[in-house]
């Protein structure tokens, strides 16, 4: 260091002391990981590719952008506007798939890093958004709530994957119920708008503070394309599925969570009307009537089977599947 800038420096720092004007540090950005380890990287990619395919019908938010394609990089808007809200699968030209749920200024991330690697990522953008403070000392805490985030997320990918509904569950669902004294109805899957309102809870189960009454109402309108669902309206499903302990409230907050063992439910709730009791019906004609799928799937046949077992249960039953 030049020797004729120490007094200069000197005479710094001793403003600095008379003035108290002390430098501080702030975390603006971070990032919190998990990487699972394989022995098989097939078995890795079958995995992750059951992840993807049982969960991005489930928990998109609320549409699934980009699918085993090229992802251009995406036009920022200057301008300001709503948050982010996406989920994103996405293959770059080095077969790499990525598994992205944008939350405004959090994300959700997961991909195949080399050939045995499965990583799984939490980032802030924005440290404000996790509302734990920015400052340096709070740096444990920004780990704790990414932490937390990553954790919902594995425990949200695990409920949808392996999913469980019991013959008490569709039996109590359309039966009325109580939220502390006041009584409501019930849930019928055969009703869209009820189907809409499990739905919603379902893709909203993912999000890391927990969802308002707004992101619900939201969330069924683009579910159902009804935009004449009202506010009143979602807060109406909303009690009626407090009733049936399908989401809770978040302590001190105005929003509301889905418990793992309602989501669990709720996907295999969904699963059975929409791909196995719909399907199975709708296919129960003649073979001839029943058209070829173009790019079959490895539950096509399971579907067929299927099919036509019920078709020689409906004729032993005398129940006509025309």
């Amino acid at each position: 260091m030049d020797l004729q800038l120490l007094p200069v420096l000197r005479a710094g720092q001793s403003e600095q002391h008379v003035s108290g004007f002390t430098y501080t540090y702030s975390v603006y950005q971070a990032e919190y990981s998990r990487n699972l380890l394989f022995r098989s990287g097939a078995t890795m990619e079958r995995v992750f590719a059951a992840i993807i395919d049982r969960t991005r019908a489930r928990i998109d938010v609320p549409v699934l952008k980009t699918l085993f394609g090229f992802k251009a990089r995406p036009h920022r808007d200057r301008k300001g506007g709503p948050p982010r809200l996406a989920a994103v699968t996405e293959t770059p030209a080095y077969d790499l798939t990525v598994f992205k749920l944008h939350f405004g200024k959090l994300t959700l991330k997961a991909y195949t890093k080399g050939e045995h690697v499965l990583r799984f990522e939490a980032i802030t953008h924005n440290t404000s958004d996790l509302r734990t403070g920015r400052m340096l000392d709070r740096f444990c805490e920004i780990v704790t709530a990414l932490a937390g985030m990553l954790d919902r997320l594995l425990t949200v990918c695990d409920c949808v994957h392996a999913s469980f509904a019991d013959d008490h569950t569709l039996d109590q669902l359309p039966q009325p119920a109580y939220l502390g004294a006041t009584r409501l109805g019930g849930i019928d899957i055969n009703q869209p708008r009820a189907r809409a309102a499990l739905s919603a809870a379902l893709s909203l189960a993912a999000c890391p503070a927990g969802f308002t009454a707004a992101d619900f109402t939201t969330k069924v309108q683009a579910i159902t394309g009804d935009t004449g669902y009202t506010a009143r309206q979602g807060a109406y499903d909303i009690r009626k599925l407090r009733a049936k302990n399908l989401i809770t409230p978040k302590p001190r907050s105005r929003r509301y969570l889905t418990p793992p063992d309602a989501v669990r439910t709720i996907a295999g709730i969904l699963i059975l009307h929409d791909q196995v009791l719909i399907p199975c019906l709708a296919g129960i004609r003649a073979p001839e009537l029943t058209p070829a799928a173009s790019q079959p799937h490895p539950a096509d046949q399971h579907y067929e089977n299927l099919r036509n077992q019920m078709r020689a249960l409906l004729h032993d039953c005398g129940l006509a599947a025309a």
